[in-house]
């Protein structure tokens, strides 16, 4: 029995000691956890404390940055408004040398082409002067000794140039300035030839050499008192025409004396064309 007892003491001091183990682990334990806690307070302290001083690093350096980017902006603003200016002074100053070099362009120009203009001016008038003075002129019928195949106030082209190359041949209508009146012309027609002999005998009929003229142009008999000069044999030089008009009682032409036998440098040129009226435009025949 009393073994039995001490037995039992025994095992109740074993169970409290193992309670009291129990009991100091647990608070040894609790001790831990309450330590664990701690520590993981204290460095998520230090954690958010190196995260905060992080931070403010981050945030310091980014206000640098920002500032020096925004100084340089300024800087370049102020560059770009100065270069800005300068391009503005440089555009001025270009326009007004581009306004300066067009002016006087504009002035050479014009100085070329009233140089141009003059040239022009004067090749017209030398061509006018070579054409007239040359080549072919225009004039005007006054009278009626050329009726029927010219009438009075017709405008005729004169061929100054083929008399230059080639004689007068006969019926040729010729334009000369008479001897008794060099400031007019006259216009007649080519009868007799240079060394031929012309004579119109009491009836009008008119002898070239002693044979009668076949002709067709003048349609009037030549009456005995016009026949002038040539009511005798005409003798004409190696140089010299017999003009008549077609309207053969009403003409001064070589029968009269003071008209006489025309020399071929006295001939102006050869009518050969009509221009006015338009309803009888065209060659003369």
């Amino acid at each position: 029995m009393s073994s039995k007892k001490n037995n039992d003491i025994e095992s109740i001091d074993e169970a409290k000691e193992l309670f009291y183990g129990l009991a100091e682990d647990r608070k040894q334990d609790k001790r831990a956890l309450k330590e664990a806690a701690k520590e993981e307070k204290r460095l998520a302290k230090e954690a958010a404390k190196e995260e905060a001083k992080l931070q403010k690093s981050k945030s310091k350096h980014k206000d640098n940055d920002e500032s020096s980017d925004s100084d340089s902006a300024l800087e370049n603003d102020g560059s770009s408004t100065e270069d800005s200016e300068e391009e503005t002074t440089d555009e001025t100053e270009g326009k007004k040398k581009y306004r300066g070099r067009r002016k006087r362009k504009e002035k050479v120009n014009i100085v070329k082409e009233l140089y141009y203009l003059a040239i022009y001016i004067g090749v017209v008038i030398l061509a006018c002067y070579l054409i007239v003075t040359f080549v072919g002129e225009r004039t005007t019928v006054d009278g009626e000794s050329m009726n029927p195949t010219l009438h009075n106030g017709e405008s005729l082209w004169i061929d100054k140039i083929t008399y230059r190359f080639s004689d007068p041949k006969r019926f040729d209508i010729v334009v000369f300035p008479p001897k008794d009146n060099p400031d007019n012309l006259y216009i007649k027609r080519v009868i007799g030839l240079p060394g031929e002999t012309v004579r119109i005998d009491e009836w009008g009929i008119i002898y070239i050499n002693g044979k009668e003229l076949k002709e067709a142009y003048g349609l009037e008999v030549i009456s005995p008192e016009t026949r002038g000069v040539a009511s005798n044999e005409v003798i004409l030089g190696h140089d010299e025409y017999f003009v008549m008009g077609d309207n053969r009682n009403n003409s001064q032409d070589s029968r009269k004396s003071s008209i006489g036998n025309i020399k071929k440098k006295e001939i102006i040129g050869k009518a050969i064309f009509r221009l006015s009226p338009l309803s009888k435009f065209g060659k003369i025949k």
